[in-house]
């Protein structure tokens, strides 16, 4: 039988943000006898500082963007070509590559993010952010000659939106000679989790990288134009996450039909694709089989309070379920499925009550 040292050790593995109170009752131990062993496991190198850090744990990484999301609402009819008074409806961190980096953390993985901000205090501020929740930003690229990238949306009184302002140039700063200065870092991930905000010769470069190492690679969509950035061969890609209208934008045609998406899949494998999954908002999720057909995942019915960032959680519960059970790709959805229901519940971009309990 495993003794109490060992016990703590395999509770730490599995929630490495666990309370020693919560280790001593899990263990039938006083809090000053887990203490000690922490201190010894500690002194022994099988804890790493403070948090319970554990040696080897190999990160799941992250590319793309940051940016900082900002909403206003008119506070009257929008009269053009003049000031219109507003209120702030919210500022919060945002980017897809962070967003699902902000999510994986809160779950309790490992997780290092590779993304570009500038120098100044929005950027610092992102960084700091990701830092507090054990995300490692060492990697990041920080400009001194460009502003951090900033996604504004502007709605009506009614809040629906009438215009938003995307500013996300620093992600082209991602190029395939920033991708080679963190080669020594990206060798170490387990996972690559990467947006299409990235320049269309950075995406082909890790998909290069990842078919030659067997790593398993995940790619979100973020818009239609950039489907465009996705290179004619995919070899080296675990899943594709999009939606329909972006899927559609990258075969170049409607897809109306089931046989329609179908043919699509098979299409994309050609190419070299594993796994494709389309979002479907309220409706759910298809997910690829290995027939080349799709299972089809309804969504948890749940109260809607803010879509933003349901995406994202979508994607990082998936890359979540696909980190425990690689070849499950149908629980995985799942699993995502929970983790946007849950976002959807809540106006923060990221569900700030996520813990590494959240999808057992």
């Amino acid at each position: 039988m495993p003794s109490k040292k060992e016990q703590l050790l395999d509770l730490i593995r599995n929630n490495p943000f666990v309370s020693q109170q919560d280790l001593a009752e899990s263990l039938g131990l006083s809090r000053s006898a887990v203490a000690g062993h922490i201190a010894a496991l500690t002194r022994e190198r099988q804890l790493l500082g403070r948090a319970y850090i554990l040696p080897q744990r190999s990160p799941l990484l992250c590319i793309g963007g940051a940016n900082i999301d900002r909403k206003l609402s008119s506070l009257s009819p929008i009269r053009p070509g003049t000031s219109n008074p507003a209120r702030l409806v919210k500022e919060s961190p945002g980017g897809v590559a962070r967003n699902i980096a902000e999510n994986l953390a809160r779950l309790g993985l490992p997780v290092q993010l590779l993304t570009a901000v500038g120098m100044d205090a929005t950027g610092q501020g992102l960084l700091a952010q990701a830092q507090s929740l054990g995300v490692d930003t060492s990697g990041s690229l920080q400009v001194p000659d460009a502003a951090t990238g900033s996604y504004t949306a502007v709605l009506d009184a009614n809040g629906q939106m009438l215009v938003a302002l995307a500013h996300m140039e620093l992600a082209e700063r991602l190029s395939p000679e920033f991708l080679r200065s963190t080669a020594a870092q990206r060798a170490q991930a387990r996972m690559l989790v990467a947006d299409l905000n990235l320049p269309a010769d950075s995406i082909s470069l890790l998909l290069e990288e990842a078919h030659a190492a067997g790593l398993p690679t995940v790619l979100v969509a973020v818009s239609e134009p950039k489907m465009a950035r996705l290179p004619q061969d995919l070899r080296g890609l675990r899943c594709l996450v999009l939606n329909l209208g972006e899927l559609e934008a990258l075969c170049g045609e409607k897809l109306k039909s089931a046989a329609a998406k179908q043919r699509a899949l098979i299409g994309l494998r050609e190419r070299g694709l594993q796994d494709l999954v389309i979002t479907e908002g309220r409706k759910g999720v298809l997910c690829s089989r290995p027939d080349g057909r799709f299972t089809a995942l309804a969504a948890p019915a749940t109260d809607v309070l803010d879509v933003t960032g349901a995406g994202d959680a979508f994607a990082a519960g998936l890359c979540h379920g696909l980190d425990r059970k690689p070849e499950d790709l149908e629980s995985a959805c799942r699993q995502g499925l929970t983790l946007a229901a849950l976002t959807l519940q809540t106006t923060a971009t990221v569900h700030p009550d996520l813990s590494p309990a959240t999808l057992e």
